[in-house]
């Protein structure tokens, strides 16, 4: 399978959940202000997921780009990841729905981390494939996002059963330090 073929499947999928997930945001039950109130907490979990997914597709898309070749293990890395990524519908709409209590704000983040487990693996898969000497490789040395991002869902979690909007701020953290794409990549993109 070609790179462009994993790319264009994964593509699919994350517009698919991104679907899913605007199809879950119910109509308000009324035409004033007062009626959207209730569905504040909904839309702001769409919203930090939205650009969650936003994230990983731009990140992935940066990543198969300096991919040299599509291996059989590195197209089950990629299904382990898109698996956790589609998690993430159900996830927003259960923490969303229960105002950010403790179990769904902590299955929030146990899918967080495990979408970001499997995108280091596949990064990881990538790289094996390809040697220490590819591209990916040099651009993602070191990884402190990666390894700071782990770290700060593994703590969401915890949190979670001890103050629900501690959790949510490493959520949104998480989020806010890969806004921006990795420019690592980017370099060795631009220098293609």
């Amino acid at each position: 399978m070609s790179k462009t073929r994993l790319e264009a499947f994964s593509d699919g999928v994350i517009a698919i959940l991104i679907t899913i997930m605007v199809l879950e945001l119910q109509v308000p039950h009324g035409d004033d202000l007062a009626a959207l109130r209730p569905l504040v907490p909904i839309f702001l979990t769409y919203v930090l997921s939205f650009v969650m997914l936003g994230i990983y597709w731009n990140n992935h898309h940066h990543m198969l780009h300096v991919m040299e070749r599509c291996t059989g293990g590195i197209l089950w890395a990629n299904l382990h990841l898109l698996f956790w990524l589609s998690l993430i519908p159900f996830v927003t709409g259960w923490m969303g729905e229960n105002h950010a209590a403790a179990m769904p704000t902590a299955a929030y983040g146990m899918v967080g981390l495990g979408s970001a487990i499997a995108y280091t693996i596949l990064q990881t898969t990538i790289i094996a494939a390809e040697g220490p000497g590819s591209k990916l490789a040099a651009a993602v040395q070191g990884d402190l996002k990666g390894k700071a991002s782990l770290l700060m869902y593994i703590a969401a979690v915890g949190l979670a059963f001890v103050n629900q909007w501690f959790s949510i701020a490493l959520y949104v953290g998480v989020a806010l330090t890969w806004l921006v794409p990795d420019p690592r990549i980017e370099k060795r993109l631009a220098a293609r």
